[in-house]
């Protein structure tokens, strides 16, 4: 059993109530999920505040409270721990009684704009490719070994995140890939865990509706590096010109990739085509399954941690060569009509610009390429405009429609999109609310050899409307519109 005082490692107490020789059972942070015994942290939130729900964690059966700030009535028998962040606090708490789980495996981190899914996917498939047990914690989903565990957020809160560490420890893991979001490394959800290895991919303006200024998304970013113990390695990305500012103040021991300068990881492209990437890692020549210059980079930053995590070069880069990225990332199908269709997570100005180029660098003459994007409701609405017109500007036409508007309506959102066009995109585009009808008229318009682009969602299988999450899976739309053609 475990005791509350042997949990608080780390914990910046300001006030103490009560006794911390006593044991506790969990820790949880949703007052609706708790169990006789618990500790219960009241978390300010975006939405709600913990602290409103001190009183029903304690009828539930809480025997512990933490919280920023101290009730003003407190119940006999109830230990209350102030502290000066919740969210901070929790993190520690979830390490300790979770039998610090990062200290049993090689945990690796992934963070930045574009590329941490794809990243943390091919290193989880190719250390299971050469022989370990693995652990994968990433937007499409989790994974301990072959099992799958459906994944709600990009990096989990603190109390899941390390009662999943704790199981794919337990389970034999010996390594984990996880990606790291803006959000986890501010909310403190990754707070407290012994990263062996921390990798950067590239930063472009995104969650400003969250972070507020693109200085304070990349200060977080940043700061993910700056807490890596000595005994860590740092992989940037050389190219971007945040790369370096990345790893300026880390202890960590620090490596550069980079597809146009010197660095410790060198990538050059060969060829590019949809049959995949032929290029040469610092001087090999490797034919690989991904396709882009994007994935060059994602390659390259694989490549490089393996090397740190201790691989044989050679045996990583003939392992990398047969294997395919994450789901919903350049994930295309063939008609049978010869039209090549394309869904893609892109959501953000740079991916959407990054995979239209390398769908224009694939085009042998002139064929079309049809976009269908949407953008987010209650997300950053300054990328609405820019999505719109990156679409156009790359496009042949462009269909915008619904992505997950959520509580927004999806005719604002899409006027949102349309504000930025330049005379010359409003010729390109119409709006079609509906994403399946959208789909099916990217379809129509499609001649032998085009290329359709479904953008915004990838892996998603569902519509937010409204708060009610519709099943909807572009790819299998896609498909199901080029069966039609057929009939």
């Amino acid at each position: 059993m475990t005791k509350l005082q042997d949990i608080l490692y780390r914990v910046h107490l300001k006030q103490v109530k009560g006794s911390t020789d006593i044991t506790v059972s969990g820790i949880q942070i949703d007052s609706r999920k708790l169990e006789s015994g618990n500790v219960f942290v009241a978390i300010k939130g975006v939405l709600s505040d913990g602290h409103m729900f001190i009183e029903k964690a304690i009828a539930s059966g809480a025997t512990a409270i933490v919280c920023e700030t101290m009730p003003s009535s407190l119940q006999e028998g109830i230990t209350y721990l102030q502290v000066a962040d919740s969210q901070e606090a929790v993190a520690y708490m979830a390490h300790q009684f979770y039998d610090e789980p990062s200290l049993k495996i090689k945990l690796v981190g992934v963070t930045g704009t574009n590329g941490k899914t794809t990243i943390a996917t091919v290193l989880f498939k190719l250390f299971t490719r050469l022989g370990y047990k693995c652990g994968l914690v990433s937007t499409v989903q989790n994974q301990i070994g072959d099992e799958v565990i459906p994944s709600t957020h990009t990096t989990p809160d603190a109390v899941s995140l390390n009662a999943l560490l704790k199981q794919m420890a337990d389970a034999g893991c010996s390594h984990v890939f996880m990606e790291c979001s803006s959000h986890a490394i501010h909310q403190y959800r990754i707070t407290g865990l012994q990263f062996t290895g921390a990798l950067f991919s590239n930063i472009t303006h995104d969650h400003l509706d969250y972070h507020k200024t693109f200085e304070e998304y990349i200060r977080v970013k940043k700061s993910f590096f700056d807490h890596l113990p000595a005994s860590a390695f740092a992989i940037s990305n050389a190219d971007d010109k945040r790369g370096e500012v990345m790893l300026q103040n880390t202890q960590a021991s620090k490596y550069m990739y980079s597809l146009k300068t010197v660095a410790a990881f060198k990538g050059k492209i060969l060829e590019n085509a949809l049959t995949g990437l032929v290029m040469t890692v610092n001087d090999k020549e490797v034919h690989f399954r991904l396709i882009g210059e994007f994935n060059a980079y994602n390659l390259l930053a694989v490549y490089g941690a393996a090397v740190c995590l201790g691989e044989d070069s050679e045996k990583v880069l003939t392992a990398l060569s047969m294997l395919s990225g994450a789901e919903g990332r350049f994930d295309y199908v063939i008609s049978s009509g010869l039209i090549i269709g394309i869904t893609d997570y892109a959501h953000t100005p740079d991916a959407l610009e990054n995979v239209l180029m390398t769908i224009k660098k694939l085009r042998k003459g002139h064929e079309q390429i049809i976009t269908v994007v949407g953008c987010g409701g209650d997300r950053d609405k300054t990328k609405r405009p820019v999505m719109a017109q990156a679409a156009c500007d790359l496009s042949d036409r462009v269909i915008l429609t619904s992505d997950n508007p959520r509580t927004e309506e999806p005719e604002a959102i899409l006027k949102d999109m349309e504000a930025g066009l330049s005379s010359s995109a409003r010729r390109k585009y119409i709006s079609i609310v509906d994403r399946k009808e959208a789909i099916r008229t990217a379809v129509s318009y499609a001649g032998p050899e085009d290329i359709i682009l479904v953008a915004g969602k990838g892996h998603e299988k569902y519509q937010d409307i409204k708060g009610v999450k519709y099943p909807f899976d572009d790819k299998q739309v896609l498909q199901e519109m080029f069966a039609a053609l057929n009939k």
